[in-house]
């Protein structure tokens, strides 16, 4: 199982990419929890810390998908390390202002979000410049899922530590610091120097013009919703136990079984088109999801969590390559972008929703909200079956310039290429 995870990791730049991309979304992994004891320390509320988090969460929803488009028409060095600065310098100025004018407290975060750089989308769309063959690309997309997994972890650990050495405002800027190296190590790289996205057809709605990205995104929307309400859901059951440490571990259970289930789908190939493959995970995701309405006893709870968490980094990996084979010419990191900040909102959303369904029917209807999302992530994909059909494989495949390099993409449609 380890060896096709290590052939990835030995190709030339793979590690590297793999380990600035990462390093690089610490501060928008961690800006929640950051920002929340930031403002506890200030004397502020939980109110006005929960607005700040919320303001950075849909400033980086905006920013995504916007300088992922600059990405596929400049370039990667162009747009993510200028962007990942002006990200670090807004919570910088939050670090050091404080928060007693709310006014620029709010505009920190929001250009902090605003310009968070599209790492993450930029790095898929290296992996076939790097790795080249379409099996390797899958699985790197497998790794890069569980690595996420690694990351949500490790991150708010690393934020508390700092947190416990010094200050929170001195987490902020040391996690933004490191941010802002990360990118710098990704834009330095040869693979991002070189790369180019491939030519685009000028339309206002860039990536959003595909019918199957659409559908996707629509799905995914509710898959980050059903995850945004565990959180909130998980709260309260701690609170029903009476013992606040029971929610560490059913996020850690979480958090466990989506690394697992992403480490076993990455290392095996799978045939038939990914499309038909992501129904079937997502419809295993939501009936992992059902069980949590149940509420036992906190060790079966655990042991639900983490059976809930295990088809989630699948479903993400599959839909990357989804993502790949509907996005238009032209348009990879902007799609790969969207799919990050529908995700997000979707979350967002979830979180919302579970808080009022605690108070109204208690801690098991909110971990219906998350039932209810993998319900109507499945209905989304088999209601939109005919745009997610298998794209058409193109004639040819020119060297170096397609990301699906089996040519398994629409008529007219590419990802990026290698200048």
């Amino acid at each position: 199982m380890a060896a096709g995870y290590l052939d990835i990791l030995r190709a030339r730049h793979a590690a590297r990419l793999l380990t600035g991309t990462l390093v690089g979304r610490l501060p928008n992994g961690t800006a929640s929890i950051a920002i929340v004891l930031f403002v506890r320390a200030e004397g502020g509320s939980y109110s006005i810390a929960g607005a700040l988090a919320a303001v950075y969460g849909l400033a980086t929803a905006v920013g995504q998908p916007l300088l992922g488009r600059a990405v596929d028409l400049y370039g990667q060095p162009r747009v993510q390390l200028p962007a990942a600065v002006v990200s670090a310098l807004g919570m910088a100025v939050l670090a050091v202002a404080g928060t007693g004018s709310l006014a620029l407290a709010y505009a920190a975060v929001a250009v902090a979000g605003l310009f968070t750089p599209p790492l993450e989308g930029g790095l898929r769309a290296l992996w076939p410049s790097v790795l080249g063959g379409e099996d390797r690309v899958h699985r790197a997309y497998a790794m890069d899922a569980v690595a996420q997994e690694i990351m949500f972890t490790a991150g708010p650990l690393l934020v508390t530590l700092l947190v416990a050495l010094w200050s929170p405002a001195t987490a902020l800027l040391v996690i933004n610091a490191i941010g802002v190296l990360g990118a710098l190590s990704v834009v330095l790289s040869e693979p991002s120097r070189a790369w180019r996205s491939a030519p685009r057809e000028a339309h206002w709605l860039g990536a959003l013009r595909s019918p199957g990205l659409l559908a996707l995104l629509g799905s995914f929307f509710f898959v980050g919703l059903a995850l945004g309400s565990i959180t909130v859901a998980a709260m309260a059951y701690a609170d029903d136990q009476g013992r606040e440490s029971v929610y560490g571990w059913l996020m850690a259970a979480l958090g466990l079984g989506a690394l697992l289930g992403g480490v076993v789908y990455g290392a095996r190939q799978w045939a038939g088109a990914p499309e038909r493959r992501l129904r079937v995970i997502v419809a295993l995701l939501a009936v992992g999801y059902l069980p949590l309405v149940l509420t036992p006893g906190p060790v079966a709870m655990t042991v639900l969590a983490a059976v809930a968490g295990v088809f989630l980094a699948p479903a993400v990996a599959c839909s990357f390559i989804v993502v790949d084979r509907h996005a238009p010419r032209g348009t990879v990191t902007e799609a790969f972008s969207w799919l990050v900040t529908t995700f997000g909102v979707g979350a967002a959303v979830g979180t919302a929703v579970a808080g009022p369904a605690v108070e109204l029917g208690g801690t098991a209807w909110s971990f219906a909200v998350a039932g209810a999302g993998g319900v109507a992530a499945l209905l989304v994909l088999l209601a939109t079956g005919k745009v997610l059909v298998a794209p058409p494989r193109t004639a040819v495949a020119v060297r170096g310039s397609e990301n699906d390099r089996n040519g398994a993409v629409e008529p007219g449609f590419s990802s990026g290429h290698q200048a």
